[in-house]
């Protein structure tokens, strides 16, 4: 994602969108703009959300997969998220063009209250991340995906290597010699316990992959998850990396952990030797979002997080290496 962000031309889409909805004259809001734009639509007493999707990422049939896995979760009452929203003509992806030619595929939701997990809740809150990210991952190893299934896959390759979904982490902001020099023997300590720990059916499956605070809404006593656009194949313990994204150096780190893992054993199995390798997930997920914001460099949460993201994960990277180097 080099290019300039670009809002009134996201709208352009989205407004087409509202009109294939039957919404053509919807007050839109921009919610959020990461892969994709988010927008919330209200038409009187109807609200539900637009997913605009950035170009040259997903194609129509991953995207179609995606939603193939959440009508199965809420089938089968596995999580609490959005229901599909298709247009009135029954279609739930659709393609919408800009004037100039340029086409992009557009999902909906329904409107889900809540907020984002507050500070103050989070220890107790990720125990039900825990047991929410077990279920998920109890359903995927049991789901017969559909023949057509096909979704990204986040191993050590696609995330920190030549085919980085995001692009390099030496691209990454503020990325100069000493910071290269560190995370490089981080990269290649995360490559060799990968391969050690590898990819058996009981390890690495269909995953949410970015089940971060954003993502989660709270209301009341319950946690709801959103956003399913990077669910693909993964480590099932790549789920906590994702869900301490941009937080890893929070001082609570460890509680937090401590609850993920005391929630997901009331609904799953975590082996001593899966339990000790969590710090690499969470310093994957971490590396890979170096990546992340290099490649969003337009995108006003990756100018937010800036070079200090790098600097401070620098840090975390010593940490990590001390102990598992």
């Amino acid at each position: 994602m080099s290019e300039a962000l670009d809002t009134v031309r996201l709208e352009v889409f989205a407004r087409a969108a509202a009109a294939e909805h039957g919404r053509p004259d919807a007050q839109l809001t921009l919610l959020n703009v990461s892969e994709n734009a988010t927008y919330r639509l209200d038409d009187g007493d109807t609200r539900f959300v637009i997913r605009v999707h950035r170009t040259n990422y997903h194609t129509r049939e991953a995207i179609e997969s995606e939603l193939m896995w959440i009508e199965a979760l809420r089938t089968d009452e596995i999580v609490q998220t959005a229901p599909i929203r298709a247009t009135p003509d029954g279609r739930s992806v659709i393609a919408v063009a800009h004037p100039d030619g340029e086409e992009r595929f557009v999902v909906a939701f329904e409107w889900l209250t809540g907020v984002e997990p507050p500070e103050e809740r989070l220890v107790a809150d990720f125990a039900q991340i825990g047991a929410i990210t077990a279920r998920l991952h109890r359903h995927a190893k049991t789901w017969q995906q559909p023949a057509n299934f096909t979704r990204f896959t986040w191993d050590y390759d696609t995330s920190l290597g030549e085919r980085g979904h995001w692009g390099p982490w030496q691209d990454g902001m503020g990325v100069g010699p000493a910071e290269r020099l560190i995370l490089g023997r981080c990269s290649d300590t995360l490559k060799a316990r990968l391969h050690a720990f590898g990819k058996g059916p009981d390890r690495f499956g269909l995953v949410h992959a970015d089940m971060r605070l954003a993502n989660l809404l709270v209301e009341g006593p319950d946690v709801n998850v959103i956003d399913f656009d990077d669910c693909g194949f993964s480590w099932y313990l790549y789920d906590l990396g994702s869900s301490l994204s941009f937080i890893e150096h929070y001082p609570v780190v460890p509680e937090l952990i401590d609850s993920w893992i005391s929630g997901y054993l009331t609904e799953g199995a975590l082996s001593a030797e899966e339990i000790a390798e969590l710090p690499t997930f969470v310093m994957l997920r971490r590396l890979l979002l170096v990546a992340w914001v290099g490649d969003h460099a337009a995108v006003p949460e990756a100018q937010a997080l800036g070079e200090q993201f790098t600097f401070t994960s620098c840090d975390l990277a010593e940490t990590y290496l001390s102990n598992f180097s």
